[in-house]
């Protein structure tokens, strides 16, 4: 038997989405946060912050340069992401990109990858030289793997994330 065909959309959250679509990226992005504090090393992740993050959406982007996306699987929310610009003293037009993360009914239809894609295709009709990104392999393996696939490498942390055992990665565009 044939697996049915999925619908799958993404959309960029902004100013103008719907109040129940801001709701379900809200939701995701707390998702997110409570998946890394259950995680071995991530006792100084601060939730709290998050919460704010999450309430400011989408502002707690737009107004670092950036913004995020919604994944959408037969209409359904289903993943998210989202990007800023990293300080000009860890790089000049580079942006970061921030809180990957796929629901488990989504995992297998390739939405991280296409989330980290539409990241990375806004990065370069932005004019953005370089996307910077933190990860914790171990707990995070198959986005860890996503991203070395998709030309990521290792570079210097550049910023001073308390979550212990990360990987800092870098794509130059």
């Amino acid at each position: 038997m044939a697996k049915p065909v999925r619908s799958i959309r993404l959309e960029e959250v902004t100013a103008t989405t719907p109040e129940d679509r801001l709701a379900q990226a809200r939701e995701l992005l707390l998702e997110y946060g409570r998946f890394v504090i259950a995680q071995p090393g991530a006792a100084r992740f601060c939730f709290g912050s998050l919460e704010k993050e999450a309430a400011g959406l989408p502002e707690s982007y737009t107004e670092q340069g950036g913004g995020s996306l919604i994944a959408l699987v037969d209409e359904g929310p289903a993943g998210f992401v989202a990007w800023r610009c990293v300080p000009e003293t860890v790089a000049a037009d580079a942006w970061e990109l921030k809180r990957l993360w796929v629901r488990p009914e989504g995992r297998g239809l390739g939405l991280g990858r296409s989330l980290t894609q539409a990241v990375l295709d806004r990065a370069v009709a932005a004019g953005r030289r370089a996307v910077y990104l933190d990860t914790a392999p171990a707990s995070m393996s198959a986005a860890y793997r996503i991203y070395l696939e998709m030309g990521f490498t290792p570079c210097a942390p550049y910023n001073d994330n308390p979550v212990e055992g990360l990987a800092y990665l870098k794509k130059q565009l």
